[in-house]
């Protein structure tokens, strides 16, 4: 029997209660945030019209001086003008200051059913829709719809460069939404848990609208730090992630399996051998069992998108009963272009083609590897005022993604890595960061790495580099418990990128390699972004 510590409960209580108010805090600064803004922006335009006003009667005393000293008919004419002008100018400031004082905020309580000023109770808000209904109000019905218009602007992760407004139809959602039905199962009866950023179109096509439109249910995280905890809550069937929070999970996983099995399973591990096939097939059902309690007892799919996912993570979960569907796809596709499905998958690819979508390598090397271009519904109306950018993107019906990619025989989509990070060698080698990226990811003993070319002096080759953080808690316990030397780290590092240029070619080799004390600046959806300070040498 376990002994509860109630001095430990309590401090854990006290915790949880200063969590709860640091978020009621932060939706406090939030709303008094907005309020702010919304002063700020009357402030803005009320300044515009004392200046202007001012202006007017600058303009007025300087007409009336110039009409004293005659003058002349065109000089009339131009002051008329400029105050006609400024009048002009005037009223519509007026009208701008008239808009900001009558605009409401308006918040909705998903929780609450109380409505107080201009915080509106979503539980009322739907009983009092159901009353209209049932009294025959039918406006709804008279809504028209037109496809092809701008319904949503959503922004791009941001990986390579600053994020671009992305403008969305209604035609390009449903589509989507359409299509991603026709090869995922989803069940009236799943319950969806909501992780990522509802502002990525990942999450909100796929994780939001997905759902909605099958019948679905989703729960909400409460924050990173709370996924176990809310898993064991709520109870969920699927989810939706990006291939670092499954690497998590599954070293997580692992660990946990490691010292609970006994030692005769795990030693004489072979380096490419799964721990699960070594497993006796009633111990192997006994762990699977442990596993999904541990994720809520629920769970059957994992949705793998934004970047790609370790086969061997991905094979490992498949073997526990845990299928793992990854895909890809893009912001300005809605966002899926291809994905695996529950009966046709292969755990290294993108997967297929989703239903009328189709794609293609455009100018591709003898390797088969070219960019990636889509056609389909689901392809963007354009960057947001940007016509330019646009113009470069989309041709002849085609979507340029700027991905670099290979389709093989049965149609399966590869992604190498990105048209903008690809490394050209003096004599004219591709060499695609994110393939050996996947390499140095692979050793427990490395978190994240990025790799990049440079150039050094007097010497026009490019050379591979790579910014390395190492895992400490990992390679503390490779050191079996002793705290590393910066050295010591340093050293560990050389014989990880040793052992990663013995299984790439020599044109491939990271020449030298540099070790992180921080982690690397990452976009909402937790991937590397390839420019700014992670780039520095």
């Amino acid at each position: 029997m376990e002994i509860l510590d109630l001095e430990e409960l309590k401090e854990n209580k006290s915790e949880v209660i200063d969590e709860n108010l640091k978020g009621f805090m932060s939706k406090d600064e939030e709303v008094s945030k907005l309020l702010e803004d919304k002063i700020g922006e009357i402030d803005s335009e009320t300044e515009k019209l004392n200046a202007k006003e001012e202006e007017i009667r600058e303009l007025e005393e300087s007409s009336r001086e110039k009409i004293s000293m005659d003058a002349s008919p065109d000089e009339l004419i131009e002051i008329a003008g400029k105050i006609k002008s400024a009048q002009s100018e005037l009223s519509e400031i007026n009208a701008n200051i008239e808009k900001l004082e009558n605009k409401e905020t308006l918040f909705i309580d998903f929780d609450s059913k109380i409505q107080e000023g201009n915080s509106l109770s979503f539980a009322v808000q739907m009983e009092n829709g159901k009353t209209l209904v049932e009294e025959g109000n039918t406006e709804f019905d008279k809504i028209t719809v037109n496809p092809d218009e701008l319904k949503i602007l959503l922004f791009t992760s941001g990986t390579t460069g600053n994020a671009k407004g992305v403008c969305l139809s209604q035609r390009n959602i449903c589509s989507n939404i359409l299509s991603i039905y026709g090869i995922v199962k989803v069940k009236r009866s799943d319950l969806f848990f909501s992780i990522l950023p509802l502002h990525h179109t990942y999450e909100c096509t796929i994780g939001f609208l997905l759902p909605l439109y099958s019948g679905a249910s989703i729960c909400y995280c409460d924050g990173l730090r709370y996924i176990t905890s809310n898993m064991l809550e709520y109870h969920p069937s699927v989810i939706l992630c990006v291939p670092l929070l499954l690497e998590k999970m599954y070293q997580k996983i692992m660990k946990s399996i490691q010292k609970t099995l006994p030692k005769k399973y795990i030693e004489n591990l072979k380096e490419n051998e799964n721990i699960i096939d070594k497993l006796p097939f009633y111990i192997k059902g006994i762990v699977k069992r442990k596993v999904k309690n541990s994720l809520g007892g629920r769970l059957r799919v994992f949705i793998v998108g934004a970047a790609a996912v370790n086969p061997e993570i991905a094979d490992t979960f498949d073997k526990l009963g845990l299928n793992s569907l990854q895909g890809y796809g893009l912001t300005e596709c809605a966002p899926l272009v291809a994905g695996n499905t529950d009966f046709f998958k292969r755990n290294d690819s993108a997967g297929l083609p989703i239903p009328n979508v189709e794609y293609k390598i455009d100018n591709p090397d003898s390797e088969g590897v070219g960019e990636i271009i889509v056609k389909g519904p689901n392809v963007m109306l354009g960057y947001y005022n940007m016509p330019e950018e646009t113009e470069k993107v989309l041709k002849d019906g085609w979507f340029h993604t700027g991905d670099l990619g290979k389709i093989d025989e049965n149609g399966f989509l590869y992604i190498t890595g990105r048209c903008k990070s690809v490394i050209v060698t003096k004599n004219g080698k591709n060499i695609y960061p994110e393939e050996i990226e996947a390499y140095l990811n692979d050793s427990p003993l490395i978190s994240e790495a990025l790799v990049m070319g440079i150039q050094k002096e007097n010497d026009d080759e490019t050379y591979v580099n790579a910014q390395i953080f190492p895992n400490m808690e990992a390679i503390k316990e490779y050191l079996k418990g002793t705290v590393p030397t910066k050295e010591e780290v340093k050293k560990i590092m050389a014989d990880v990128v040793s052992g990663v240029n013995s299984k790439i070619p020599n044109y491939k080799h990271i020449k030298n390699f540099a070790v992180r004390d921080k982690e690397f600046e990452k976009t909402t959806t937790q991937k590397i972004k390839r420019y700014g300070d992670n780039m520095k040498k």
